[in-house]
């Protein structure tokens, strides 16, 4: 009886270990894929297939992914929906021309502590986040933009 708590406790440390290296996993790929932008304005951007503000902003991410990318800037985004056909029939209807991190289990939503949707965020060259804004709106777009260009034209 002895040895079989002990191959239990075995078993049980090693789906604990299992559990924090997938947590990391998403933290880490996601910080990978954003780390290819390195030397770029960046506007991060969390998004789900529910959120009506975030229908209205993807023609405006394409449309400043296609005017800046030759000025060393890009749109990244990060889906929210735990179920990824949510997102892919969003997509299919609204089509989005930058790249897509999926988060299921909303790991980088939580790390980044989002207050609503969506958030986005603007990052410099260097990496470092400049601002952060929730929402999306015509007046908010103007906003985002200038803060974008100021940063491009840096």
């Amino acid at each position: 009886m002895h040895y079989f708590y002990k191959i239990l406790l075995i078993i049980l440390l090693n789906i604990s270990l299992f559990l924090s290296i997938a947590k990391a996993d998403t933290l880490t790929e996601f910080e990978q894929q954003l780390a290819e932008y390195k030397g770029k304005v960046v506007y991060l951007d969390f998004w789900a297939s529910w959120c009506i503000p975030c229908l209205r902003s993807f023609p405006w991410m394409n449309e400043i992914q296609q005017k800046y990318s030759n000025e060393d800037f890009a749109v990244f985004s990060v889906n929210l929906d735990a179920d990824k056909s949510f997102a892919t029939a969003f997509l299919e209807k609204t089509p989005a021309n930058f790249p897509v991190f999926y988060d299921l289990k909303g790991k980088v939503a939580k790390a980044f502590k989002l207050r609503g949707m969506p958030s986005s965020y603007i990052i410099d060259r260097t990496g470092k986040i400049v601002s952060s804004h929730v929402g999306f709106n015509d007046e908010k777009k103007v906003a985002y933009q200038t803060e974008i260009e100021k940063l491009i034209h840096k």
